[in-house]
């Protein structure tokens, strides 16, 4: 099941759109999904739809409403038409740095607190590419909320940036999956070996690895590069993580 709300940020007023599972026995624990940088579109409601089915509610927020209304543009002019992909960076993908999905994120938190089925104050967060680093960082702002964080082909892990995602590793109290694509210029091995490092350095239980075969965006169904049997793969991880953490958490209580 479906649904849009708004929710009010430091920065403005955020769509975003909830999914519930379509069965009977909740409240549930929460999911929040960290859109990639094509924005809001079906790919990710069907994204979205799947984690709910599993017994979640589900939070897919707009995280670029600072630059207003869009539509999405396809696989095919993302991916090949360079002037295009300039501009949506320029206009879209800027406004939704670190420090502000961070600060959206804490307005996200209370609005799924609000919510009378919604089970617990801790959540999970899963990001794509873009939204890969959000959620790491997110997991490392918010650690006493945030059980799991998961980042599916999420690029620039590991930078020299002040507001790199590593750099929030220390805090994160939750448990981390990272998948990234064995062949994937935004997540070379360099990248791997020293999130690797820094995970294991702050003592959180982690996985971290590469799908062969699989290209940077292999997810979302209406991706240039989509791999069925990785996506697949990817939701076998999710969904493990999410159980692991979230149902096990409800059962000890």
């Amino acid at each position: 099941m479906q649904s849009t709300i708004t929710i009010t940020t430091r920065d403005g007023r955020a769509p975003a759109h909830l999914f519930r599972p379509a069965l009977s026995g909740g409240p549930w624990p929460a999911v929040i999904v960290y859109m990639d940088a094509r924005g809001v579109r079906p790919a990710l409601f069907e994204l979205a739809e799947r984690v709910a089915s599993a017994g979640y509610v589900v939070l897919l927020p707009d995280l670029f409403y600072r630059a207003g209304p869009y539509d999405a543009p396809s696989a095919r002019a993302f991916s090949t038409d360079q002037e295009l992909r300039q501009r949506w960076f320029a206009k879209y993908v800027t406004t939704a740095s670190p420090a502000n999905v961070l600060s959206d994120t804490e307005a996200f938190l209370d609005a799924l607190a609000t919510q009378p089925d919604v089970r617990g104050r801790q959540v999970a967060t899963t990001g794509y590419c873009l939204g890969g680093g959000l959620s790491l960082a997110a997991a490392g702002r918010f650690p006493e909320r945030v059980a799991a964080a998961a980042s599916f082909h999420g690029g620039n892990l590991v930078t020299e940036a002040a507001d790199s995602p590593h750099r929030t590793i220390p805090s994160i109290k939750g448990r981390v999956y990272v998948a990234g694509a064995v062949e994937d210029p935004f997540f070379p091995d360099t990248q791997k070996e020293a999130l690797i490092a820094a995970l294991g350095a702050a003592g959180v239980d982690s996985v971290v690895e590469t799908y062969a075969g699989a290209k940077h965006g292999w997810v979302p169904s209406d991706s240039a590069v989509y791999d069925r049997d990785a996506a697949e793969r990817h939701y076998r991880a999710l969904l493990g993580l999410l159980d692991a953490t979230l149902k096990k958490a409800r059962e000890a209580s």
